[in-house]
């Protein structure tokens, strides 16, 4: 509420954030004539392990940005969404699914940082999470050739080509800076 700047960048956009497009829409209608984009953000929590992970239009958006040599942005749970750019059809998604696993990956040799799986493991024991998760995406993502760069969650951010990953809450503000910086470098 204080940076003048911030409030006339929400004040631009705010119709937007109100509405936002669904990934399916922009997918079916805008997605090949578009060249207004410079990333793809995904945001982290838990909430992006429930659906993401197996959304098709995510995985053709994801394989789109990076043919279209996008960044990619995912901070603590986000990367887990990554999965989807495996994806070869709607119902082609499965956990232990090892044709996928078997794909060229688009992010095949890529290192990341993110919420580690011992964090979550630890989560139940005190209070954060009700009880286990049913699954870890870092081992997913590792079995496709990914490299996850850390064992805490301790404020990381890294940079591989154009992936920027923040382990965490922690990560924030630095993930934020990293991507500014990444972008500005790139389009000014």
């Amino acid at each position: 509420e204080d940076d003048k700047d911030v409030k006339e960048i929400y004040a631009e956009y705010e119709s937007k954030l109100n509405k936002p497009k669904s990934i399916a829409d922009f997918v079916k209608n805008d997605m090949a004539d578009s060249d207004e984009y410079v990333a793809i953000f995904i945001p982290g929590g838990h909430g992006a392990m429930l659906g993401l992970p197996e959304d098709y239009d995510l995985g053709e958006l994801l394989r789109w940005g990076h043919k279209n040599d996008l960044f990619t942005l995912a901070i603590c749970h986000g990367p887990a969404a990554l999965l989807a750019a495996n994806l070869e059809s709607p119902d082609s998604f499965k956990q232990d699914d090892s044709d996928n696993a078997k794909r060229d990956f688009i992010f095949k040799g890529y290192k990341m940082v993110a919420f580690p799986t011992a964090m979550d493991k630890q989560m139940p024991k005190i209070g954060y999470l009700p009880g286990p998760m049913p699954w870890y995406f870092a081992e997913k993502l590792e079995d496709l050739g990914v490299t996850i760069d850390n064992k805490l969650a301790s404020g990381q951010t890294h940079q591989d080509r154009k992936l920027i990953s923040g382990d965490g809450p922690l990560a924030a503000n630095d993930f934020g800076k990293m991507s500014a910086k990444a972008l500005l470098k790139e389009f000014s």
